[in-house]
């Protein structure tokens, strides 16, 4: 089915180079779970073909690869392991954010476009434990304060994600002085640093989600990189379709189990597969028609926002994407498991392993009921100025 998604050469010589790994990759999912191991040779391996790169813009020296390629390649990594694809997705939606929006001074995003191209991997550090997620709008506990010229940092985050091979920190803290939020770029090796393996889940147990630790860092002026004005939201991104993307990918690994034990089971109580009973039948068309609605949603929104002519028009579309793909995604991983039976729940299937990633997608952001809720003040909103405008 993702064939009539792939348009250009380039997609095909990308999903053919992550085709090369797909055996590695897929062999060390039940373990990287089972003992909650980050995937630390899969990252290095897509460090070494270029892929932690891909979406740094040409004229900054990287592959200029957009957000309908990034979602094209994540999703097939995802059916691959969910693990490796979400923590490299945060890395490759952060710098295509970066440079696309020239979020920081020239200086400072030449020097940067320097370090990816020579394997630098970056995320985030956003989320506090006191805060919940930032997009709710939430202060920062990490606070920064101006010293010596410099600044220092002090406080904990949570969910970093891909923390143990991170070279950089891109961190929020509150900074008194201005009254902001603003972000610093810190490196994993700065003094007073540290990781604290916190990472403890039923779902995505392999990303190294730990708590990044600041105990009085310490950091030059330049570091203080972003001076966002609106720092839980603003102008829209669609570098986060990464995050869909990988559970479209995590569904679609689950879809192809399924129906490959259907075709495959046979109990002695019947004289063919159970492929050909109506109720599995059903449960069968059930997963790909939610498969295809979900697909043809996010390739047709990442296409539009790669379009600046049509990006200005999306409103909701990417809060939209992420709630329907992710729950689209649970809905097939559940009727994957009711075609295969009580044999799903043993762990050494990876159907239960599925069932448990997908759900983690519920607590990516935007959440569900922020969705919602911006869609309906939006319908609100778009009739009160249609009724003024005709007073």
């Amino acid at each position: 089915m993702l064939n009539l998604f792939v348009k250009t050469e380039n997609q095909k010589k990308w999903l053919q180079k992550l085709r090369e790994k797909e055996d590695t990759f897929k062999n060390k999912s039940a373990e990287i779970d089972e003992l909650a191991i980050f995937p630390k040779e899969n990252i290095q391996d897509l460090v070494r073909m270029g892929y932690s790169s891909i979406t740094l813009p040409a004229a900054d020296g990287g592959e200029g690869l957009k957000v309908y390629d990034m979602v094209l390649f994540q999703e097939t990594l995802a059916s691959y392991d969910g693990t490796t694809a979400l923590s490299i997705g945060w890395n490759l939606g952060v710098i295509g954010e970066l440079f696309e929006k020239r979020l920081w001074n020239e200086e400072n995003l030449n020097s940067f476009a320097k370090e990816i191209l020579n394997g630098a991997l970056v995320n985030r550090a956003v989320s506090e434990a006191q805060t919940g997620s930032p997009t709710r709008g939430g202060r920062p506990g990490t606070t920064a304060v101006k010293k010596d010229g410099g600044w220092v940092l002090t406080g904990r985050k949570t969910f970093t994600t891909m923390s143990p091979v991170l070279t950089y920190f891109l961190t929020s803290a509150w900074i008194e002085e201005k009254q902001k939020v603003g972000f610093f770029l810190l490196h994993k090796d700065l003094e007073g640093l540290t990781i604290e393996e916190t990472w403890d889940v039923i779902a995505m147990r392999g990303t190294g989600s730990h708590d990044l630790v600041l105990n009085n860092v310490i950091v030059e002026d330049s570091k203080l990189v972003e001076l966002p004005e609106m720092p839980s939201g603003g102008k829209i991104n669609g570098w986060i379709l990464h995050i869909p993307a990988c559970y479209l990918g995590i569904a679609q690994a689950a879809r192809d189990y399924a129906v490959h034990f259907a075709n495959h089971h046979a109990p002695n109580s019947l004289n063919e597969p159970i492929s050909q009973l109506p109720n599995v039948q059903q449960l069968v068309g059930e997963i790909d028609l939610e498969l295809i609605r979900a697909r043809h949603l996010i390739y047709s929104v990442a296409e539009a926002y790669d379009d600046e002519t049509r990006r200005g028009f999306l409103e909701n579309e990417l809060g939209v994407v992420k709630h329907t793909v992710t729950n689209s995604a649970i809905t097939i991983v559940d009727k994957a498991m009711r075609i295969v039976g009580a044999k799903s729940l043993q762990r050494t299937n990876p159907l239960q392993r599925y069932y448990r990633d997908v759900r983690a997608g519920l607590h990516n952001p935007p959440m569900d009921d922020m969705t919602i809720k911006k869609l309906a003040l939006s319908a609100i909103e778009q009739d009160k100025s249609k009724f003024s405008k005709k007073e």
